[in-house]
């Protein structure tokens, strides 16, 4: 579950974490009284107006400025809130329809006004999947071309891996601060900005921190300039305060409308709708997909407690899919019975009626006959499998 930029950062400040200070804002009359209260309390001259969409890249596409005066406030608002912001992490880049502002973040100036004395730097925390540890990986290097620094000068890109079940320690704090050649003040800043920033990634079941800038002010403090926060979904049960800071308008509309109905869905770019039951199942259908010449257009597990109805509502979204050319029901009948998705099939076709892309059903598993029993006689055209290859075979054979 991504977050904006303010609720991470109101998580981050919770946890003792330093942050450039900044309130929400989604008018134009909101955004001038959020920098003359800003003003009040922080005794910041200017201010940042910051768009808030889940993608990174906000100020390459225009969505963050710097605003001197009241007037500037309002202009810069004016001019945001409603664009469809376009960054290199929205849909189809600089080049694609961008995401829609609905909110921004009028945020204190926390540079320095002599800008040499302020120093920018990249850190972020994520779990390293094939080391089994968490890592942290930093740089000297911080700012909006990140990206550029690790594929240009990889050697200014460090990484201080995590037992977790030890923790940071101190040795490694202290190592990565003089890897950012911090010191004096800054230095014990940070060793104490790096322990809140890595409690707050275990206490909030977080699956990514990314600072970028983490600043050293002229007086040596360390502010987190920015944040993107990602939770684990599989953690929220645990956290329905963050859960409730969800933002459906920022994620895919048939992704939000899946998981009402208990579906796991992910959209893809490929031309193949998979229907499958769990998992490793889902991921290995995938494979096949490829390797039959296809692509698969999205994930969707119907899970192991999949009815009739369920897989009706899963039909309903796959073929919403334009790019969708045919589509895969791989089911083994486990827990799942196959008689209840072959079923929904029938139900789908009857209920949705006039259904033009080719369908290919692979059923096997707990009453298998029962549901090629229900799909024979329901006069569908439908392309019966039995083996998996049979299955990737017909796939290939209704794509050429």
């Amino acid at each position: 579950m991504n977050l904006h930029e303010y609720q991470g950062k109101a998580l981050l400040s919770s946890y003792g974490v330093t942050i450039q200070r900044g309130i929400l804002a989604s008018t134009v009359e909101e955004a001038v009284e959020a920098f003359d209260k800003l003003k009040q309390d922080t005794n910041t001259e200017f201010a940042v107006v910051k768009a808030q969409i889940h993608a990174g890249g906000r100020g390459k596409g225009g969505g963050v400025k710097l605003a001197k005066n009241r007037e500037e406030v309002k202009l810069h608002a004016g001019n945001i809130l409603g664009m469809m912001l376009k960054t290199p992490q929205t849909p189809g880049g600089m080049t694609g329809s961008g995401k829609l502002v609905r909110k921004i973040l009028i945020a204190e100036d926390s540079y320095a006004p002599d800008f040499s004395a302020n120093k920018e730097y990249y850190v972020s925390i994520l779990m390293d999947r094939e080391k089994k540890r968490n890592v942290i990986v930093y740089s000297t290097e911080g700012g909006m071309n990140i990206e550029e620094v690790a594929e240009n000068t990889p050697h200014l890109v460090h990484k201080e891996w995590i037992d977790p079940h030890i923790g940071l320690q101190d040795f490694q704090k202290r190592n990565i601060a003089f890897n950012l050649g911090l010191e004096g003040n800054a230095y014990k800043e940070f060793l104490k900005f790096i322990t809140n920033l890595y409690n707050a990634f275990i206490g909030l079941d977080a699956s990514l921190f990314e600072i970028n800038p983490c600043l050293r002010t002229g007086d040596g403090r360390i502010v987190a300039v920015d944040s993107k926060v990602t939770i684990d979904d599989n953690s929220l049960f645990r956290h329905p305060d963050i859960e409730a800071m969800r933002d459906t308008d920022e994620e895919d509309a048939a992704e939000v409308e899946a998981k009402s109905y208990g579906l796991s869905y992910v959209k893809l770019d490929g031309n193949v709708g998979c229907m499958v039951n769990g998992a490793g199942l889902a991921m290995a259908t995938m494979d096949l997909i490829k390797l039959s010449g296809g692509a698969p257009a999205n994930f969707l597990d119907v899970g192991g407690t999949a009815d009739a109805a369920r897989v009706e509502q899963a039909f309903r979204i796959i073929l919403r899919d334009t790019n969708v050319k045919a589509i895969l029901i791989n089911i083994f009948g486990g827990i799942v019975r196959c008689d209840r998705v072959a079923q929904g099939v029938v139900d789908a076709y009857s209920n949705i009626g006039n259904i033009k892309v080719p369908i290919i059903v692979r059923l096997q598993g707990t009453n298998a006959e029962i549901a090629k029993e229900l799909i024979d006689n329901s006069g569908l055209q439908v392309l019966s499998a039995i083996e998996f290859q049979e299955a990737a075979d017909l796939v290939k054979k209704v794509l050429n």
